[in-house]
Parts: structure tokens; sequence; C-alpha cells
């Protein structure tokens, strides 16, 4: 039933598939004149690395000049790692005992690799920065644990070509165990956990052309460089090389794990051609049903989604929730802001009981919260909607969009904060927030629909409404608008039951027509909830 359940991250799903297998690599640079095969690689122990000087300006420096030359393409020549099909791929895991960093002492962070083949056959270099010097991390057979079949494919005791990628460990919910932190896998693919959280949306360093009618440019984080922790230190840097057809890029990753993981993100952006359309700071997610279209879905689950809804904090507080949709066919909604306080995809139904599903753990999936830091002025977010007909796809994707395009020659910087973990509504916001919204036939319940009306229930919780009796509501009202269509019932009332204030509308769109639907609560001369927000169409 949910086939992706396995010990590797979530970036082995059809857009993670896409991005492995469209980017880009170079693989110079930091002393090395590029990877070796692993077939010729000597077993025997390497000289000890002298190491190269590192500093994240200098890398920004090589990357201006790289894009000044043509992109780089390396495929791994025929070998054993190119023999390894996801049967094998499954069966190998790196060995706990092998993690770098746990020679240092009271070091809070263990690292641990990715190993090539299967879909990720583009080598990811690592390196171990210390005082200002970077050495690389070489890794072998001997790191990793092969199982059944896998051993009989693997050499024991040769060096690799490089990783797939790898994953910080943390004692993010007990002391005493060191659990993982963050994975980097995939072209520029990366997610996080907060406290408490399981492995769910996912982030990038970069979306090109998503969406859009050109075909989409995947970017690729081609090495690594990693500041060897101090001891008892919880913060660590990790600072990435991209390179893709239209550009090249130096960022910046400064990781502070906690209830709520926070990553301080830098971009350095040199682009090497015109991108029609530049995304920054994207999330990638997954949504196939939930209250409003479970009659869809033959299954026994209430809710399957790793995000319910697009929230985005406007520059002068006011907020939006999106409400996400598996649309009949691809949708976007863009949102116009100026210098927007923040984005982020959420996960709000946070009881087991919402997807009575334990082995997705769907209730633990973290939300992600996108906090422009520098470089961000006018521009828009865009939300990107697939249909989709099963939960291994992620169809959901929303990034920023600057208002300047990218031209060839530009250069860009941007700074922004991504925080990871449960992420609720602040408690102390005098707005309302949406907890449901619900979507079917219009007219009365349980009676036949002649008139072509359709029905959202929106119930909205806490803020200064949440104390008022059930005959306040004449002095508040329902604040709701819908393109080509016209809305021809509006009710609010407070349901005794549960507390929450619910907004019900009736609308009648146009044959055919795509709908644009928003509704908040308003009263006593103020907004006194979010603004719900959804895109409607006939399926």
């Amino acid at each position: 039933m949910n086939a992706r359940r396995e010990a590797h991250p979530r970036s082995l799903t059809r857009r993670h598939l896409l991005g492995t297998l469209s980017g880009v690599a170079v693989l110079a640079g930091a002393g090395l004149a590029g990877p070796v095969l692993a077939q010729d690689a000597a077993p025997a122990a390497a000289p000890a690395d002298p190491g190269q000087p590192f500093s994240y300006d200098a890398l920004s420096e090589e990357m201006r000049h790289a894009a000044d030359a043509e992109a780089q393409v390396h495929k791994l020549p025929d070998s054993f790692l190119s023999q390894l099909n996801y049967d094998d791929y499954k069966l190998i895991r790196f060995t706990p005992s092998q993690a770098r960093f746990q020679d240092i002492q009271d070091s809070r962070f263990r690292l641990q690799a990715f190993h090539l083949g299967w879909l990720f056959k583009e080598p990811v270099l690592l390196y171990e920065v210390a005082d200002g010097q970077a050495r690389q991390m070489g890794f072998d057979t001997d790191d990793f644990t092969y199982e059944r079949q896998a051993r009989t494919i693997v050499p024991e005791h040769v060096a690799l070509p490089g990783v797939a990628g790898f994953r910080l460990h943390t004692p993010l919910n007990r002391p005493d165990v060191f659990d993982e932190l963050v994975a980097f896998q995939g072209a520029s693919y990366f997610r996080a956990l907060g406290r408490d959280s399981a492995y769910g949306l996912s982030a990038r360093g970069l979306a090109i052309n998503t969406g859009m009618p050109v075909a989409e440019e995947f970017p690729r984080f081609t090495r690594f460089w990693i500041s060897r922790p101090q001891p008892g230190q919880n913060t660590i840097t990790v600072w990435a090389a991209m390179e893709s057809a239209s550009l090249t890029g130096a960022y910046q990753f400064v990781i502070t794990p906690g209830a709520e993981t926070k990553m301080d993100v830098t971009a350095r952006l040199f682009f090497r051609s015109d991108v029609q359309q530049l995304g920054v700071a994207p999330l990638t997610s997954m949504f196939l049903y939930g209250d409003r279209n479970r009659a869809g879905y033959d299954d026994y689950r209430p809710r399957v989604h790793d995000s319910d809804g697009l929230g985005i904090t406007r520059a002068d507080g006011d907020i939006l929730w999106r409400a996400l949709a598996n649309p009949a066919r691809l949708a976007s909604s863009y949102f116009v802001e100026q210098a927007p306080k923040s984005f982020g995809l959420y996960q709000r139904d946070r009881k087991y009981s919402d997807y009575d599903d334990p082995e997705a753990l769907y209730e633990r999936r973290p939300s992600c919260r996108v906090e422009p830091l520098s470089g961000w002025g006018k521009g828009m977010i865009r939300l990107v909607e697939i249909p989709s007909q099963y939960e291994v796809n992620d169809n959901i994707v929303a990034f920023w969009v600057p208002e300047k395009p990218a031209k060839a020659g530009d250069t860009l910087e941007i700074g922004y904060r991504l925080v990871w973990g449960d992420l609720p509504p602040d408690p102390r916001d005098e707005r309302a927030h949406v907890v449901a919204s619900s979507g079917g036939i219009g007219g009365v319940s349980g009676g036949p629909n002649t008139d072509g009306t359709r029905k959202f229930v929106i119930d909205f919780a806490g803020g200064l409404i949440a104390d008022l009796p059930a005959d306040a509501v004449d002095g508040l009202s329902i604040v709701a608008t819908a393109t080509k269509a016209e809305i021809v019932t509006q009710v609010l009332h407070k349901v005794e039951q549960n507390g929450v204030w619910r907004a019900v509308i009736d609308f009648k769109p146009e044959k055919g027509a795509l709908v644009e639907l928003s509704v908040h609560i308003a009263g006593f001369n103020r907004k006194l909830s979010e603004t719900w927000l959804y895109q409607w169409m006939p399926a």
C-alpha cells in the first residue's frame, strides 16, 4: 500500500527522479582533477590530504568564473555501480560505526553518506572544512553494509568515486540517540526534521522553469563542504556548489536542530543564460486527497497528504491560507507580494485519527516555512498543483519568483531561513485560523442538487472570536468572493460541539469555469480571521 516507506529519502519519487536524471556536474576544484573510477581505484590507503584553503567567498568566486564556461556533464562509466538496480540498491546502507565526526569528543553531529548506483549515477564529492582548510572525505565499500544479492555485485575494499549525497544525525529527540536530522540527495533536493517529525516534504536549492511550457531544468549540488563540528556545538554549516545548464551557484546552509530546526540559507547565483522563470526557495510536497476531495478515493484512510495548505504571511501581517488540491489538470496560483514575511507548506492536521495510517505517520510530517532574510523585493509566490493518482508522487510545488527576470550575465544573492517542524498557528494571533475545509454538492444536505451549485464549509478556530457566544453572530459577517461564479448562499454560525466558527457558502460556477474562492470573517470594524483561498475546477 505504501511502497515509498523505505530507509531511503523521499528523493526517490517522480520529481526527484527527474532531478537525478537531468542534472549536470562540475567535479573539478578543491585540488581534485576529477573522480577516479571505482574499478581503477587502489584499495590501499591514500596519502594524507594536505587540504586546500576554503571560504564561502572563494567558492562564490570559483562558481562565478565557472559560469563563463559550459556546464560539465559527468556520467559514471560501466562498473559494478552501474549494475545496481532498485532491488539491489535498497539492500545497501551506510554502516553507522563508520559515521564521520564521531572521533570528536562531545560532537553533536554524525555524517553518513548515500551510496552511488540505481538512479544516482553522478558522483557527489564531500569535503570536511577545519581551520579554513578543506580535505576530501573519501568513501569506500567498507563504509557500507551490503545484504543478500548486493554482496555478490559489490567488491570489497574498493574506493568509491564519490557518493550520492549525505545525511547528518544529531540527538534531536533524546540525548542518547543520534537521530537523522537533514539529508541532501538527488539534484538539489534536501529535507530536514524538527523534533518528533517524520520525513515528508522536501526543499530544493532552486527551481528553473517549473510548470512552464519549456522543459524544466534541474540544477545539481555537485560538491559539498561540511564544517568540522566543535565539541558541544549545536550548529553546523554546509556549503554547496550548484551546476546547471543555465547557471552556477554557491550555497551556504547554517543548520541548527531543535523542536523547530532552522536552516539559514544564502544563495549566490551566476547566470549563463536567460531563465524564463526562476523559482527561489522551492518546496515540494504531496497532496492526494483530504476533506475537499475525499469522495474520489476508495480508501479506508480519511486523508493522505504530506501538506494540506500553503500559508502566506504578507508584509502587513495579513495571513492567507490556500487549501491544497489534487486537480483534474495542471493548475497554478499566483500571489503577487512585496517583501512577504513568510510563505510555506503546512501540515495542520496533527492527530493520528486524521489519517489512520500507522506506517506513513502523516500526522508527523513536518511543515516548512520560508522566511526572507535579504535580497527579496517585489515578486510572486507561485503554487503548482499536479494531478496525481498515487501518494508516491510529489505533486505540489511552491516557490518565490522575483519580479526581475534572470538574464545571461546577471548575478543574484538572496538569503532566507527555512524552519522545519509542526509549526502550528501562533496562539497569540488575534485572528482565527482555518482548521478544516470541506466541499461537496450545493443545496440542502441530503437533498437533490438541481441547480448545479457547489458547497464549501470552512471552520475557523482561535483568535478573538473563539470565546464569543453563538448569539454574537449578529456582529460578524462572512466576506466571500468568487471569480466566474455567483455566490448564492453564505451562512456563519458557531458549532457548539467543538467551538469553531463555521462559514458555509454555496456558489454556482459558470459552465466549465475555473473558480477562485476567498472567504474570511469580519466584524467590529476589523478582519477577524485569516483568509481561506481555494481554486475549484470542474472534473
